[in-house]
Formats: structure tokens, sequence, C-alpha cells
């Protein structure tokens, strides 16, 4: 069942302006902190978004792994491009949305098949993905 977020609360949490190079550090950079709130910053529309986990490995190339969680906006007019939750034949998937040249629901894994889509073919879209969230592994000690 899809419920819609109601009112969710506000947690800001601290934010440095700055960007963390994934190289040497600059000890010369200022260090601003700026309060941010997931919510805020996930969420855009609340009474339309939702959240679902992913399964499966035909979306990593898009940054989407097998249990991440998905934040999905309703209220999101799907385009071309797009990644969208897509129920196609009474099942529900996870995929980019090609509109042009031929509708088609595309992984982002070539281990996995396009879904071309034909015009009498039943699909509702559920839903544009925002956001996908997933834990890093920690090291051993």
């Amino acid at each position: 069942m899809i419920r819609p977020l109601t009112d969710p609360p506000s947690l800001p949490l601290p934010c440095f302006d700055s960007r963390v190079p994934c190289g040497f550090p600059s000890p010369a950079q200022d260090h601003a902190i700026t309060p941010i709130d997931l919510n805020t910053l996930c969420v855009r529309h609340p009474a339309a978004t939702y959240f679902v986990r992913a399964c499966g490995e035909s979306m990593t190339g898009a940054g989407i792994h097998d249990g991440d969680l998905l934040v999905v906006d309703r209220a999101l007019t799907p385009r071309h491009g797009d990644v969208v939750i897509a129920c196609l034949n009474g099942e529900f998937t996870v995929k980019r949305l090609q509109c042009h040249p031929r509708p088609a629901l595309l992984p982002a894994n070539p281990d996995y098949p396009a879904l071309l889509l034909e015009a009498d073919e039943p699909l509702e879209l559920m839903g544009v993905v925002t956001f996908a969230l997933h834990t890093l592994e920690r090291g051993t000690s």
C-alpha cells in the first residue's frame, strides 16, 4: 500500500558548506556550517511522496543498488530520461523512462534487457524517483 507523507518532522542537522575533497584536503579552506533538514531536501511534495526499497541489480548504472531506499515523487510529471516506478502488466519495476524514438523502460545495467512497450500494453507510472539512499559498508576493526 502506498501512503503519502504527511507533515514530516523537521530535524535540522549541521551541514558544512565546504565540499569535502576525495583527494588531499586544503588546510586553508573555510568551514562554515549551515543547518540542513533531509525531509526538506529529499521531500519536495510531502502529500505526493513515498518511499520504496529497490531489489535487484538492473539499475546499478544509475546508482540504485539492491536494498536502496528510493524517494518517489508522484507530483512530478514523468519525462523522457527520468527514473520511474512503473506498473507494467501488474508488476512493479524501477527503470529509466524512454519516450522516444519508441516507448520503453530501460535498465541501467547492460546485463538486463529493455522493456519495449506496445501501444496496447497497460502501463501505469507511479512516480519519479528523486533520490536513492544506500548504506555504505563499514570497515573492519
